[in-house]
């Protein structure tokens, strides 16, 4: 039976895509399937996965129409076969023994989650965002969101889920909206069953440069504030204390020909204008 499902959402990463899909293949838990769910890349994206599925039969290709990454998520979702689902975004990578350590804790310790600390890679250099130094079991969702962070480290990917508990719930990413991270990850904690926590092995996420300014810029502003809105609702509405303390920020930058023009600071209660990234131009009120 395949242990592990890795769900691997694609979309024009070709300067990242091979390492990647060679950390996947190189995991020493063998007994795993990657399903790359290709977007409808316009690089080469696509001609990489088909080059690497004809080498190992464990990768899976699905290709849908650019619906964006939650769909591709869910699309993953519904082909993976699984003990368990990992999910890893394509300019990432992870450690060698990452699912073999986060499979066999989560086993042995009849837990239907596990999560692993990661490294923030940026200009070829990472560092460490979270490091658990032991394995301890979490089995409230107080102590969940405590040993996860939530809300300041809300990430779907540094995690391994039990499939059919996910199905059983009905878990599913909100297409069509950026930050689903944001929005699921306090429901899945909430409803699956104990979470351990695994040391001394990582994910690495990597920083992008942000890209020019589209319209979709302004669209991930107000995904990011939705998406925070159906967290603390959830919260609110199960008795779910989220620390007050922890201003969960996000910064988006609007740039023109690569040059800052507006940059965004949005928290659980205001937006911040900067114009050129320095200069205070305007503060709204996120009304809940």
């Amino acid at each position: 039976m395949v242990k592990v499902s890795v769900i691997v959402p694609v979309y024009n990463v070709e300067k990242y895509l091979e390492k990647c899909i060679n950390s996947l293949l190189w995991q020493t838990l063998k007994d795993i399937e990657i399903i790359f769910i290709n977007d409808s890349s316009t690089d080469s994206s696509g001609d990489i996965l088909e080059m690497y599925a004809l080498s190992d039969t464990r990768i899976k290709i699905i290709n849908q129409s650019n619906s964006g990454q939650s769909a591709a998520r869910n699309a993953g979702i519904l082909a993976a076969t699984g003990e368990f689902l990992g999910f890893v975004d394509s300019d990432d990578w992870v450690d060698k023994d990452y699912f073999e350590k986060l499979y066999w804790a989560a086993k042995n310790n009849n837990c239907e989650m596990a999560v692993a600390g990661f490294k923030r890679c940026k200009n070829g250099s990472g560092n460490i965002r979270k490091r658990f130094k032991k394995e301890e079991i979490f089995s409230d969702i107080n102590s969940k969101i405590a040993a996860d962070n939530l809300p300041k480290d809300n990430y779907i990917w540094n995690k391994i889920y039990n499939r059919e508990s996910w199905i059983k719930h009905n878990f599913k990413f909100e297409e069509g909206r950026s930050f689903e991270d944001v929005a699921i990850l306090i429901k899945i904690m909430y409803k699956l069953g104990n979470m351990v926590s695994v040391p001394n092995t990582y994910y690495h996420y990597r920083k992008r440069p942000s890209s020019t300014v589209t319209i979709k810029t302004d669209k991930n502003a107000r995904d990011f504030r939705w998406a925070k809105k159906v967290m603390y609702d959830f919260a609110e509405a199960n008795n779910v204390p989220l620390e007050e303390r922890v201003d969960y920020n996000k910064k988006v930058n609007i740039k023109i020909f690569n040059v800052t023009v507006l940059k965004m600071y949005c928290s659980r209660k205001k937006i911040k204008y900067k114009l050129f990234g320095f200069i205070p131009f305007m503060t709204q009120t996120i009304t809940r």
